[in-house]
């Protein structure tokens, strides 16, 4: 049988980083997880380091383990999630090493992820997303730019950093089926296709700004100005524009958010996927996650303002208001009303 710390520190310096290629907050973050597990086993249940073994855990503790963290360590909902997602994941490279820990990794399974009321993710309605890009006046080349950032943005669901990082080379365009190479967190590389007016968008973007560069430069894709040399376009530039057109949609569309931000055009996307009967996995693929359960909080979201929708409609409904006469049950008052 294995031995637990030796799985952990194969999980964390050599399984996470070299096989997963994770990044180092993720794999400073499911280490943080899996040292408050071996305190909780310490402290509460009064373990001895040589006592802690894959033998002494199982649901009831794990669970116990959750409930610690949330009541006596003061974590919300986020982190008493992120912690169990962090064990299951290390049970799951458990039970690669010795399929009787498999056990475990099914019993984090059906421990459920805690409801995060306060986590409500904010996106664009297609009417507020179509007013937004209706903002840009693509006579003037930056705002062409913005426009482009924009719908490429939107059509990848990339994070804004992914965009900002992108080179010329990273786009595919005159092939059968035009892609977007898109790198992400922990340096993987994900490949997304392209829609045919995202490729018609991108062309003239590129016939503007970069109509000397080669398909294959290593030049940035988006980039801005300063003494006459082009410099990687910053996350503040392109927060800057958002606000910029996000208030001026407002004027014709009530539904455009207050408080946009470059994210939020992921999230957007994501949500118009879903709401479109695009599957959770297909969807965790298009986004770059590594768990199904992060994506789960697009299918969450839309639940909790279906929910909201019909309660506003049933508070709404003038039936709701209706009071009972004062001639119902009184036969005699009925008959007087009626002429007899």
């Amino acid at each position: 049988m294995i031995e637990f710390f030796h799985t952990v520190r194969s999980f964390i310096y050599e399984y996470l980083p070299k096989q997963k290629s994770v990044s180092e907050n993720t794999q400073t973050s499911y280490n943080k997880a899996i040292e408050l597990f071996v305190t909780f086993m310490r402290e509460e249940k009064k373990y001895s380091a040589k006592q802690i073994s894959f033998m002494n855990i199982d649901r009831d503790l794990i669970i116990e383990f959750l409930d610690w963290l949330e009541n006596a360590r003061g974590c919300k909902a986020a982190t008493r999630n992120q912690r169990l997602m962090a064990l299951r994941a290390f049970f799951n490279y458990a039970g690669t090493l010795d399929c009787t820990q498999t056990a475990l990794y099914i019993d984090t399974l059906n421990i459920p992820l805690k409801a995060d009321d306060s986590k409500v993710i904010s996106y664009l309605s297609e009417s507020a997303l179509a007013a937004l890009l209706k903002q840009p006046d693509i006579k003037k080349k930056t705002e062409l730019r913005n426009l482009t950032f924009m719908v490429l943005m939107y059509d990848t669901a990339a994070r804004c950093s992914e965009l900002l990082n992108m080179r010329i080379r990273d786009l595919k365009l005159n092939c059968n089926h035009p892609i977007a190479y898109l790198h992400g967190k922990g340096g993987k590389t994900r490949t997304v296709p392209l829609l045919d007016k995202t490729v018609q968008h991108c062309k003239r973007y590129l016939k503007r700004f970069h109509p000397n560069e080669k398909s294959g430069s290593d030049e940035y894709l988006f980039y801005t100005v300063s003494h006459k040399r082009h410099n990687q376009m910053s996350h503040d530039t392109v927060a800057y524009f958002l606000k910029k057109y996000a208030v001026a949609a407002a004027i014709e569309c009530p539904e455009m958010p207050e408080d946009i931000h470059p994210h939020m055009i992921r999230h957007t996307r994501a949500m118009h996927l879903y709401q479109h009967n695009m599957p959770l996995n297909m969807i965790m693929e298009y986004l770059g996650h590594a768990s199904i359960e992060t994506t789960r909080i697009y299918a969450y979201a839309d639940t909790e303002m279906k929910r909201a929708a019909l309660q506003k409609i049933e508070s709404d409904n003038p039936a709701n208001g209706i009071q009972i006469g004062i001639w119902e049950e009184d036969e005699e008052m009925i008959l007087k009303l009626i002429g007899r």
